[in-house]
């Protein structure tokens, strides 16, 4: 073979490793794109805006607002804020009824439809996650019709009965009814996750304890849900910030009740600064602070539980 012939060679092999390099590139470069455009963007500008502030220049009725440089002003404002952390008081008794009650049920529908020889499995998989399908805001329309007085099926059916109405939307019963949209929303999805994970235990693990009499709660205890451990945690995770991010039920329900205010959860609150009062500096510190408070709580979350679920200590 001649020496322009190797030459041609390994500029063809050059070449075709260069592709090779770009062509991952290539595919992720929309996805990137989309990230940067939709996501690091907005942060960075929801960052640089919470240092900023409006200040009127000039007397009298004339004053001109500009946007000037604040500081750490609008984060000291959110510190000082009692109702901004009155929300997440109610945030966490919201958290406490909707996640274990999501992911226990959504669990214990995984559970049964692994069962062996169980009927109609395609069916009740499709009509537990369906509900996951309807959006958030019909979704809250749809259980707050159910919940008014006036046109709820169940108050027509207790007075033909000759009982009272039943208050859903007022005093105690507020937090389990918006809960009750959120776990009537999220049990399918969850549920899908974690049957998911548990279609990928071997069958031998099941065989084998059946053989040793194990019963099926036995299996379920001792070999199932220790082996999906991970898809609990993600869920778990999942469902936790699903509950800082808490909106749409509320907002949806507000005209139907007078308890739940403007600012009955955080990012009400900071919709109501945003939006109604154009105080849009302190609606994106408080922004920040709620985005750094999921991170945090996440990243502690995945401490915790990484040894016990993932079988890693680092």
């Amino acid at each position: 073979m001649s020496i322009d012939t190797l030459a041609r060679t390994s500029r063809a092999k050059r070449k075709i490793s260069a592709r090779r390099w770009l062509v991952p590139y290539v595919f992720l470069s929309p996805a990137g794109l989309l990230f940067v455009v939709f996501l690091a963007i907005p942060i960075i500008y929801a960052i640089y805006l919470s240092f900023r502030g409006m200040h009127v220049s000039g007397g009298g009725p004339f004053g001109v607002r500009e946007e000037t440089w604040v500081g750490f002003d609008n984060y000291i404002r959110t510190f000082t804020d009692a109702e901004f952390f009155a929300g997440f008081g109610r945030l966490a008794i919201y958290g406490v009824i909707a996640v274990p009650v999501t992911l226990g049920l959504a669990l214990l529908f995984a559970l049964l439809l692994d069962l062996p020889r169980v009927r109609a499995a395609r069916f009740s998989r499709i009509a537990i996650f369906v509900p996951y399908a309807v959006p958030g805001v019909i979704a809250s329309l749809l259980w707050g019709f159910l919940y008014l007085p006036s046109t709820s099926p169940l108050n027509w059916i207790l007075n033909q009965l000759g009982f009272a109405d039943l208050e859903v939307l007022t005093g105690g019963a507020l937090f389990p009814a918006v809960a009750n949209i959120a776990i009537w929303s999220g049990v399918g999805f969850n549920m899908i996750i974690i049957y998911t994970s548990l279609r990928g235990i071997p069958n031998e693990l099941h065989e084998a304890a059946r053989i040793d009499g194990a019963s099926e709660w036995q299996i379920a205890w001792r070999i199932k849900i220790p082996l999906v451990a991970p898809a609990l945690v993600l869920t778990g995770l999942f469902s936790l910030i699903g509950t800082l991010q808490l909106y749409g039920e509320p907002t949806t329900l507000r005209p139907m009740t007078n308890e739940i205010s403007q600012t009955w959860v955080p990012l009400m609150k900071i919709t109501r600064d945003a939006f109604a009062r154009d105080d849009l500096s302190l609606a994106a510190a408080s922004s920040v602070v709620l985005a750094i408070g999921t991170l945090v709580v996440s990243v502690v979350l995945l401490r915790m539980t990484q040894k016990k679920a993932f079988g890693d200590g680092s």
